[in-house]
């Protein structure tokens, strides 16, 4: 194999390396386990990118760990769809890291570096594996060590909502291996590639259980990305946990629209019989009204961190809207969305902290306060921030939005889809001026001010603007690059959907 197959484990490896590291070393050495975690993040991203770049060639490369062939052993696939996630997810750990480690909010907890390194672990195999049970088994990784990081600086709220949070995951666990069960005894095989080919082969018995199965499997992603119904627990979950970790969890949504936009046309594709596209009469619906709740809360939410919550729901939303097309156009513009709504919603939530970290008993409040440190400044990056959230012209969230309405055009109920987006931005664009507004525009005098107990002490240091500047800064290259952006998302679908080719590059001649 060449070095670049062997590269494929890197995401994986790494940071299973460095979480032990980190751990033996951070109570003696706290200095040099922030440092092992930080390299650690940085080889991710070279690795990420180097995987990027090969798979631009259009080869789907896979890795057999301990050279066991598909489909009887583990398999890792890098194709154009893992590779940008992969990227998109070790971007935003650098993010993520440089803000909690320049706040100092890792120094909360001895354990945040090595929980960040098992949760990129459990990301990156999930965003790699070609095999349905090892995605079961990554997505408890990253669950587990999601479960420490959102506790991570203690508090009742963040109590209240892991209780809830833990709860709510241990039931899509168990949802998600009874529809591996079912499958395993229809099909004999949890290898994507393999499932693939075989459900074609079940007979008009079992149609009807290929069916549940392949919908049981679909509602545990639609509850990784907090699709509604499912998605009541994620604005307090999010809203309350260190704003570094709410920044690395913008992504964990976009874990479950992967698994749907990566399982369905390989495994329920038009050979499936009874369960071809099995969630297409329900995911429009579903997308439409997630997308106006989600930017509904941005309206009626109380502080920037919860706006930052529901922002990451109403994109997940019309992120759907556009995969619900099934077709090229509209997974490639989905794509292009999903880079972009994740690093937005990273840069909400640190900015967020920002105004929280400098408006002392007044955090992140939508409510007039005193005068604070760099004002201006941190309203430019509000104002950046909301505007990629929101899809507003020049960062890359309105050519994404303008992608997908051109998309659906010749989709049915294209209007319904065209109505969503349109409404839904306008109340996100209200709910981000009235808090920005009461923020940044209206002030109170220091005495007649009612500080709120439990709130960050006030600074001055610019430390803690450098990652939501990165995060913006990457969206602004993202809308000047659109045009190769857009040239490597729609080549990414177009392979997505040729699942004959993947079957073949996964499994061979077998």
């Amino acid at each position: 194999m060449s070095l670049i197959t062997h590269l494929a484990i890197a995401p994986v490896v790494i940071p299973a390396l460095a979480a032990p590291l980190a751990l033996l070393v951070m109570r003696r050495r706290r200095a040099l386990g922030i440092g092992i975690s930080l390299v650690s993040a940085a080889a991710m991203l070279l690795a990420a990118l180097a995987l990027l770049w090969a798979a631009s060639d259009g080869t789907i490369r896979t890795y057999e760990l301990g050279d066991w062939p598909a489909p009887f052993g583990i398999v890792l696939v890098v194709d154009r769809l893992s590779a940008i996630m992969i990227t998109l997810a070790a971007s935003l750990s650098v993010i993520a890291m440089l803000h909690a480690v320049l706040t100092r909010a890792d120094r909360k907890g001895w354990h945040f570096h090595p929980l960040f390194q098992f949760q990129m672990m459990g990301l990156n195999g999930a965003f790699l594996t070609g095999d349905l049970f090892n995605l079961f088994v990554f997505f408890e990784v990253l669950l587990i060590a999601s479960y420490g990081l959102m506790l991570h600086g203690q508090g009742p709220a963040r109590l209240k909502a892991g209780v809830q949070y833990v709860i709510v995951n241990i039931v899509g666990s168990s949802l998600f291996l009874i529809a591996l069960g079912l499958l395993y005894a229809l099909t004999g095989t949890l290898n994507m590639a393999d499932m693939g080919l075989r459900v074609a082969e079940i007979g008009p018995d079992d149609q009807g259980l290929l069916r549940v199965a392949a919908l049981l499997l679909v509602t545990v992603f639609a509850l990784k990305a907090a699709l509604v119904p499912l998605h009541l627990w994620l604005p307090r979950t999010y809203a309350v946990s260190t704003p570094a970790v709410a920044a690395l969890f913008a992504i964990m949504t976009k874990v479950g629209v992967y698994s749907i936009i990566r399982v369905v046309p390989q495994v329920f594709g038009d050979g499936a019989g009874a369960a071809a596209w099995a969630p297409a009469p329900y995911l429009l619906p579903a997308a439409i009204v997630t997308a106006i709740i989600g930017f509904g809360g941005v309206f009626v939410a109380r502080s920037l961190s919860e706006q930052a919550a529901y922002a990451v729901i109403g994109s997940t939303g019309t992120l759907l809207i556009a995969v619900a097309g099934w077709q090229q156009d509209t997974l490639s513009a989905a794509l292009y969305y999903l880079v972009h709504s994740t690093l937005a919603g990273a840069a909400l939530f640190l900015v967020a902290d920002i105004v929280a970290r400098r408006r002392a008993g007044f955090a992140d409040n939508a409510s007039p306060g005193p005068d604070f440190a760099q004002r201006q400044f941190v309203a430019l990056l509000f104002l950046a921030a909301a505007i990629a959230a929101t899809g507003l012209p020049p960062l890359s969230g309105f050519i994404g939005k303008l992608l997908i309405l051109e998309s659906v055009a010749d989709v049915p109920f294209w209007g319904w889809s065209w109505a969503a987006i349109l409404f839904s931005t306008l109340i996100g664009v209200i709910g981000f001026a009235r808090t920005g507004s009461l923020i940044f525009w209206k002030e109170t005098a220091p005495s007649k001010a009612g500080p709120l107990e439990g709130a960050l002490p006030a600074t001055v240091s610019r430390a803690d603007m450098v990652a939501p500047i990165i995060a913006i800064v990457l969206l602004a290259a993202l809308s000047l690059g659109a045009g190769g952006a857009t040239d490597y998302t729609a080549e990414a679908a177009a392979q997505l959907l040729d699942s004959a080719a993947t079957a073949h590059a996964v499994l061979g001649d077998r």
